[in-house]
C-alpha cells in the first residue's frame, strides 16, 4: 500500500473498485505525463440550496473526489504516481438563489490538499447547474500530472 492509500485509511477512506462510465466514454485518458479523468457525479441528489444544503454538497464533494480516486487507481494502478493536481473542475446542481458554490468544491479542495500537499493544490472552476445526469448535485472532473510519462 502506497503513501497516498495510507492517508486514505487513516482518514477511514476506502477505495471500492469503481463503477464503469454509464456511456461511451473513458473513466480517464492519458497523454504524456497529464491524466484526464472524466466527470463523475456525487451519490448525493438534489439541489443545493433546495433539497441540500450547502454543508451536504460540500461532503459531496469530498466523496465525489473519492469516486474519483478510485477511478485513477485502476487506471494507473499506484496513486503515489501522482505528481500533482492541475485541475478540478466542478458542476454544483444549485437553485437560483445559491451562490455560495466556490464554498461547496472546497470539499473537493480540501481533501485534495490533505492527501496531496502543496501538489495538491490546483486550478479550479466551479459552475452552477440547473442538471446534472441523473439529479446528481455534485459531478467533476480532473486533470491530474503523473511522475512518469506514459511511454
Amino acid at each position: 500500500m502506497g503513501f497516498i492509500e495510507e492517508k486514505l485509511k487513516k482518514l477511514g477512506i476506502f477505495l471500492a473498485p469503481p463503477k464503469p462510465p454509464v456511456a461511451n466514454y473513458l473513466g480517464s485518458k492519458r497523454i504524456g505525463d497529464l491524466l484526464f479523468v472524466s466527470g463523475r457525479k456525487s451519490e448525493l441528489t438534489g439541489k443545493v440550496g433546495k433539497e441540500v444544503s450547502e454543508e451536504q454538497a460540500k461532503a459531496a464533494a469530498r466523496d465525489t473526489v473519492v469516486l474519483i480516486l478510485s477511478i485513477v487507481k485502476n487506471d494507473i494502478q499506484d496513486l503515489d504516481q501522482i505528481e500533482g493536481v492541475v485541475k478540478v473542475q466542478g458542476f454544483i446542481r444549485a437553485s437560483k438563489k445559491f451562490n455560495r458554490l466556490p464554498q461547496v468544491l472546497d470539499g473537493a479542495s480540501e481533501l485534495l490538499i490533505e492527501l496531496f500537499g502543496e501538489a495538491g493544490r490546483h486550478a479550479r472552476t466551479a459552475t452552477g447547474a440547473a442538471q446534472l445526469p441523473y439529479d446528481a448535485t455534485i459531478q467533476l472532473d480532473m486533470i491530474l500530472k503523473l511522475k512518469n510519462k506514459q511511454a
